[in-house]
């Protein structure tokens, strides 16, 4: 039996892992304050997949990682997933940066606490919004690759107050390894979706709407439409990091990615048509769309032995037999 830290356990991403580790006999440490726009939710509450307290090995704290990490001085850790972070949809990302930038503090917290208690391995989760903005436009982008971003050379404007966090967290994974030998892997999630995300999320809210509208001459997406994403399933996300993070001790990044360019508009039209419709999708010009193109090139993931295996097509089939 393994001990795991999972930070941040009760939202979407975090709930999955729960869900691996408890199934594989794990002791499984959740800490969550439930903090708003975030999607987190309450064991208690009900989570949307499995019940967590049916396991034995489950443990549950409602609190900010913050304070748990000063206060519990617990350690022991075969693995640690820091996932805790101030984020949201879009809407989140853009009007809140000040709140986002709370990452910086959870994160600097953290790896005082690691370098403190020493967990076997820590997996720490960046984002895709940690990426140069400027290999990310409608003229000139192209697949991001892990080397993109040079912490010895270049590391690009990222996106937002987001972006700047999740890429002083990976710096500090390298230093963590240089300075105090501890052990971490760097992931780069691209856009993870499935069929309990948050309605503040692209996919799912375009996956509603096409439902709640079925036969409807035409179905509204945010910003232009014409913005592309690399939408990978949640448990394809699981599964990349289960199968590569022994492989990698030293804090270097691992994109989880499939390759494909999605754009918004493409993803409601194969909603519709799922959901048995076929109509004219929109944008809607007084929502924001961030960046023109993010998707994630695959080739480390593939030499890692990962590749996704859940199409778009087929998450987008069970996401609306969910919602139905």
């Amino acid at each position: 039996m393994r001990k795991v830290l999972i930070t941040g356990g009760a939202g979407f991403v975090g709930r999955h892992f729960c869900r691996r580790f408890l199934e594989a006999g794990d002791e499984v440490h959740v800490v969550d304050p439930i903090a708003e726009h975030t999607g987190g939710i309450a064991p208690k509450d009900g989570w949307p997949l499995f019940e967590p307290r049916d396991f034995a090995g489950f443990r549950f704290a409602r609190q900010d990682c913050r304070g748990w990490f000063k206060e519990s001085g617990q350690g022991g850790f075969d693995y640690v997933l820091h996932l805790a972070a101030m984020v949201g949809g879009r809407m989140m990302i853009e009007n809140h940066p000040l709140a986002v930038a709370d990452d910086l503090s959870i994160d600097a917290e953290f790896w005082q606490w690691a370098k403190a208690t020493r967990p076997a391995k820590s997996l720490y989760f960046s984002s895709s919004a940690a990426y140069p903005i400027r290999l990310q436009r409608r003229e000139g982008h192209v697949l991001l690759r892990e080397d993109m971003i040079s912490f010895e050379d270049d590391i690009g404007m990222p996106d937002m107050t987001y972006g700047w966090a999740k890429l002083t967290g990976e710096y500090l994974a390298r230093l963590a390894f240089s300075k105090h030998g501890l052990k971490s892997v760097v992931y780069r999630p691209f856009s993870g979706y499935g069929e309990d995300q948050d309605m503040s999320y692209p996919f799912p809210s375009i996956c509603k709407r096409a439902l709640d509208n079925r036969g409807a001459p035409g179905i509204h997406v945010w910003g232009s439409g014409l913005q592309m994403r690399d939408f990978i399933h949640i448990e394809d996300c699981v599964d990349g990091v289960l199968k590569t993070m022994d492989r990698i001790d030293d804090g270097a990044a691992v994109n989880l990615s499939t390759g494909r360019y999605t754009s918004f508009i493409e993803l409601a039209r194969m909603a519709a048509r799922a959901a048995g419709y076929d109509p004219e999708v929109t944008g809607m010009s007084d929502k924001p769309e961030g960046v023109f193109a993010r998707g994630g090139d695959t080739a480390l993931q593939q030499r890692l032995g990962f590749t996704p295996a859940i199409s778009l097509e087929d998450g987008v089939r069970r996401a609306l037999a969910y919602l139905g």
